[in-house]
């Protein structure tokens, strides 16, 4: 089999990538090993309407679950703040349906997809997979975390999240728990995909994932568990060379996800947006420059937020709870309010410097949690 372009990951930014190809009038397999495009779930899901405009995605009925409308933010003694995310545009969206939906995108332009297919290894004349061996100009690795647990396991944490059905969880508004001792380095979660239905994860330096969400859950009251998911994620941002020779790395498996929340659909779909369209003129002209052209597009556009979200998680990883405690007596109306109204949900560091009561009292912050802060606010 001959293709100019393979692309192993049938996930949002491999087949966003592929879009981009086969639009070009380009030759390109997707390879997904798991069984079905969509599965597993691992993403909350969570995502802007803007950011997905952005990606060339007007979510179906199936993919849209609902807006967000607020978001409880806990310390770990019980105080908490709550944020109207209105104006944030901010959906939950069913991850298995937008991954379809972007699938169907890019077979319409001319990509094939083949699921229960592996890759193994690249090969002289392109790569071979469990089945086969494929020519191939380019191979594409958007196979996610796991291609990264062999590089720097420093940079993953485990995590769990199980969807479930349970009164308690209430319809447009998100929960975020904040522990340092029951979750060190991150914290747990509590998404709606409707009245009395959602997702609940956790994740943490250390920790055993399993055991830590089954105390939430049991804390929360009576549940229903109908998924669980274990999965890694990364939190230590991109990786430092996107394209190794002839290998492009997109989504995940270039550390495009947001180093504070993991999340990664509009940050690491822009990797396949801008990896595609850089393969696609790479393929017409020959010229390394216009392949490299993707890494310097996508550092242009998230390198600065992601720098500066670097420095939050590592005042995060220096706290402890006594002092997110304070941090939360120190938040005020005036700053909740500030947050509230700010509209942009994908870049989020200004936010977190709000929420840290960092401009209305760097001299405290700095005792608190040291010289990160400058470079923060700067």
């Amino acid at each position: 089999m001959n293709f100019d372009v393979v692309i192993a990951g049938g996930s949002v930014a491999g087949l966003l990538c592929a879009r981009e190809i086969a639009r070009n009038g380009n030759t390109v397999l997707v390879i997904e090993e798991d069984y079905e495009i969509g599965t597993p779930e691992h993403c909350g899901g969570l995502v802007s309407l803007s950011g997905l405009e952005e990606l060339g995605v007007i979510p179906f009925r199936k993919t849209f679950d609902h807006a967000i409308e607020s978001a409880e933010i806990t310390a770990p003694n019980g105080t908490s703040f709550e944020i109207n995310s209105a104006k944030q545009k901010v959906i939950e969206i069913s991850r298995r349906e937008l991954d379809k939906q972007i699938a169907f995108q890019a077979q319409k332009n001319g990509a094939i997809i083949k699921v229960r297919t592996s890759f193994q290894e690249i090969t002289d004349t392109g790569i071979r997979t469990n089945n086969e061996k494929i020519n191939c100009k380019i191979f594409v690795d958007a196979r996610g975390v796991s291609s990264l647990i062999h590089k720097d396991r420093t940079g993953i944490l485990s995590s769990a999240q199980y969807e479930i059905y349970a009164d308690w969880i209430k319809k447009g508004k998100v929960e975020v728990i904040f522990d340092q001792e029951k979750y060190p380095g991150f914290f747990a979660w509590i998404i709606p995909s409707g009245e009395g239905k959602g997702k609940v994860g956790v994740a943490g330096k250390g920790i055993n994932v399993s055991e830590s969400l089954e105390k939430i859950l049991k804390e929360k009251g009576e549940y229903s568990t109908i998924r669980k998911i274990y999965a890694p994620i990364w939190i230590k941002g991109p990786i430092k060379k996107f394209v190794e020779g002839k290998t492009v790395i997109i989504g995940d498996a270039a550390g495009q996800a947001k180093p504070t929340t993991a999340g990664g659909i509009f940050t690491s779909g822009m990797g396949g947006v801008y990896a595609g369209q850089a393969i696609s003129e790479f393929l017409k002209t020959n010229n390394k420059a216009d392949l490299e052209q993707y890494q310097k597009k996508w550092t242009a556009r998230f390198g600065k937020e992601f720098e500066k979200q670097l420095l939050a998680r590592k005042i995060l990883e220096r706290v402890d709870n006594n002092t997110i405690n304070k941090l939360f007596e120190s938040i005020t109306p005036e700053i909740i309010k500030d947050i509230s109204e700010k509209d942009d949900f994908d870049f989020h560091t200004s936010s977190i410097i709000k929420l840290l009561g960092l401009k209305g009292s760097i001299k405290t912050a700095q005792t608190l949690i040291g010289g990160e802060i400058k470079k923060l606010l700067s």
